[in-house]
């Protein structure tokens, strides 16, 4: 197993049984990722230039350079990468997944295990000095240590489950993170050495640094990309415009458009006189009983078409059976999607569309 070579058994069954929320750092045997990756095969890296340059940065005190600092004529240049080493400079070579075959057929391995995606870094940060300043990541993590030491001074998150850009660190970033939390305290530090792995959740703010100032710290990121309920949300709508019920017209009637209330006035409560009601008999099925008995406004109306409830209650097969509106040059109109927060229910205010079942 992959997932083997980074973690020894209780770990790798942690992470496969109950995908922890708590750090966690693990001792582990020598093994062929050990006798793979070394410092002088970093090194050989680091001095061949043979990582992609689009795949390396450079940075000192959680400030990144700018690409062109390590590279000529577009390409990696191994003798500026070494200057800025030599200033202190911490060089993060990216996707060696991509780079080295052993590493590929790891990271390939821990998705056949898991059946998530990753990618791994490589850090090299010179003695004593910081590269990335305090951050949290948007995936579990699996750290391990293949020279010196790093002290990883860690606080618990400040937001539940960070995801892709959603709550990543620099989009709700405030300057008083910082000396608020230098002036709490790390809830746990670690000092990470060579024979040892972290497991290191998403969410968790860190702040690492080489603690020896006289042995660089080289160590390995492994991120693994949880899947989620949205990967699965995004899987089956990505598949709803296949069924031709989807794919149908919501009408303004259902979406609050301005013709309806014009026509029907702007009350909260229309009478079920005035509330459009279909006898039809077509093969999406009949739907006589007046919308008003069911629903009291058309924002409830609209909210119910993403739940179980109106599909129950015939609303999909009504739609349909309605003309669609057209505009003045014979076009379709149809309404903007959804937008708006999370609801309590989990839907996003203002949903239209039908949910899946």
């Amino acid at each position: 197993m992959s997932l083997s070579l980074l973690l020894p058994g209780p770990g790798v069954t942690a992470l496969l049984t109950s995908w922890p929320d708590e750090p966690h750092v693990y001792e582990r045997e020598a093994g062929e990722l050990d006798r793979v990756i070394t410092p002088e095969s970093i090194d050989h890296y680091l001095e061949t230039g043979c990582v992609p340059a689009d795949e390396i940065a450079v940075v000192s005190n959680g400030a990144a350079l700018h690409p062109d600092r390590h590279r000529t004529a577009g390409r990696t240049d191994p003798g500026k990468l070494r200057s800025l080493y030599e200033d202190g400079h911490t060089i993060r070579l990216g996707n060696l997944q991509r780079v080295v075959p052993f590493l590929a057929d790891v990271s390939r391995g821990i998705q056949q295990e898991t059946g998530y995606s990753n990618y791994l870094h490589a850090f090299v940060t010179p003695p004593g000095r910081q590269g990335l300043l305090h951050h949290w990541d948007q995936q579990m993590a699996v750290i391990v240590q293949i020279a010196g030491i790093k002290r990883w001074q860690l606080w618990r998150p400040m937001f539940p489950s960070p995801m892709r850009e959603y709550q990543e660190s620099f989009r709700v970033w405030d300057p008083g993170f910082i000396p608020r939390w230098e002036a709490m305290g790390p809830d746990l530090e670690i000092d990470l050495r060579p024979g040892q792995s972290l497991l290191l959740p998403r969410g968790w703010v860190h702040n690492p640094h080489a603690l020896d100032c006289e042995v660089r710290s080289i160590h390995l990121t492994f991120a693994i990309r949880e899947r989620t309920p949205v990967w699965v949300a995004e899987k089956l709508v990505g598949r709803v415009i296949e069924k031709d019920s989807f794919r149908r017209v919501i009408l303004p009637v259902t979406s609050g458009g301005i013709g309806f209330r014009s026509k029907y006035g702007t009350s909260d409560r229309p009478s079920s006189s005035t509330w459009p009601v279909s006898t039809s008999t077509t093969s999406h099925g009949p739907c006589t009983e007046p919308l008003s008995r069911r629903w009291n406004t058309p924002l409830e109306l609209v909210n119910r078409l993403s739940g179980t409830a109106c599909q129950r209650a015939g609303a999909e097969g009504w739609a349909a059976s309605r003309p669609p509106e057209v505009d003045a040059n014979g076009l379709r109109t149809t309404p903007p999607p959804p937008t708006g927060p999370p609801t309590a229910s989990g839907r996003t205010s203002g949903s239209a569309a039908p949910a899946l079942t």
